[in-house]
């Protein structure tokens, strides 16, 4: 029993201390701090046995792994508003289609939810057809491409296509004219952190994050499925460096799963994302459930402000 408790604390201890430590670049550290939160089964589980075991310097062990692991799920950045006077609104949405699976089903929730703004992640040909027909989208930007390559940015606002970020699958970008206000405008959908592939995933989030760092006064919003949670040092260095925040967050949805979707309502990450310089508010964060796609999709309301104090 103590060596079937000291196995578990052991195991917690070690990708706990990798999220403390930042390091998320050998695998299986990233594909278990994706599932943190969780982890607290394991560790519970432990300490339950140090206690049948009576072994006390495993429960000290137990309880000081379980406040370990209770501070690094809090949520991570600064919440608070910003208190400039509001310039505009706009509602986003962002989805990940699995290789245009869901574009039937994504349709009919751009039509209930009327976002300003669409990010849409493995939006292949098929995809893009189909979005091309939704009403009220004048602008696009896109990387047109076959199975999860492409991605698709629709808008109610005027756009200017960027060279967006680049990486194996499609992260197009553009500058919107929100209400004659400037909006950087950034689709992310680097690489999953596959057992192999851990240096390509951090490398393309590296990429995201000098996107997010080269501009920190343009009102930003970057959106889409980022492969990472609040758990991977990778995705916390894009909003430490492009002094970003994550509407989820600030919309008190922080843990709310996104990944994957048929489970997400009880067992997931929160790997979508939208991400938001701090001239913006969030509020009404919702994530929604489409057929054919094991994403969740998010849309949130932002209000952009004044700059001012934040």
């Amino acid at each position: 029993m103590v060596w079937a408790a000291a196995l578990l604390l052991l195991g917690v201890t070690a990708v706990v201390a990798c999220r403390i430590a930042d390091l998320d670049a050998v695998t299986p550290v990233p594909q278990l701090l994706a599932f943190l939160p969780w982890l607290l089964a394991p560790a519970l589980l432990g300490v339950f046995l140090t206690l049948l075991a009576r072994w006390w310097p495993g429960l000290f062990w137990g309880v000081v792994v379980l406040g370990a692991l209770a501070w690094s799920v809090g949520p991570y950045g600064s919440g608070g508003e910003p208190t400039g006077t509001p310039l505009a609104h706009l509602r986003v949405l962002t989805s990940n289609v699995e290789f245009g699976g869901a574009a039937p089903a994504l349709v009919p929730r751009i039509r209930q939810w009327k976002p300003d703004v669409v990010f849409v992640e493995e939006c292949e040909y098929t995809c893009q057809a189909t979005l091309k027909k939704v009403p009220g989208y004048p602008y696009r930007a896109a990387v047109v491409a076959g199975g999860s390559a492409g991605s698709l940015l629709l808008s109610r606002f005027p756009l200017r296509a960027t060279d967006g970020v680049p990486g194996t699958m499609g992260m197009p970008g553009a500058v919107a004219d929100v209400d004659g206000h400037t909006v950087r405008l950034q689709l992310a959908h680097p690489m999953p952190p596959l057992p192999g592939q851990v240096s390509l995933w951090r490398r393309e989030l590296g990429r995201i994050r000098d996107f997010a760092a080269a501009d920190t006064a343009t009102p930003t919003v970057l959106a889409g499925d980022f492969n990472a949670s609040q758990d991977h040092a990778a995705f916390r260095r894009i909003l430490t460096a492009g002094r970003l925040r994550d509407s989820a967050r600030l919309s008190g949805a922080a843990r709310t799963a996104s990944w994957p979707a048929p489970t997400a309502a009880v067992f997931g990450a929160q790997i979508d994302h939208v991400l938001v310089s701090r001239d913006f508010s969030a509020t009404g964060a919702r994530f929604l459930r489409l057929a054919d796609t094991d994403h969740r999709a998010l849309v949130v309301d932002l209000t952009l402000h004044r700059h001012g104090s934040r």
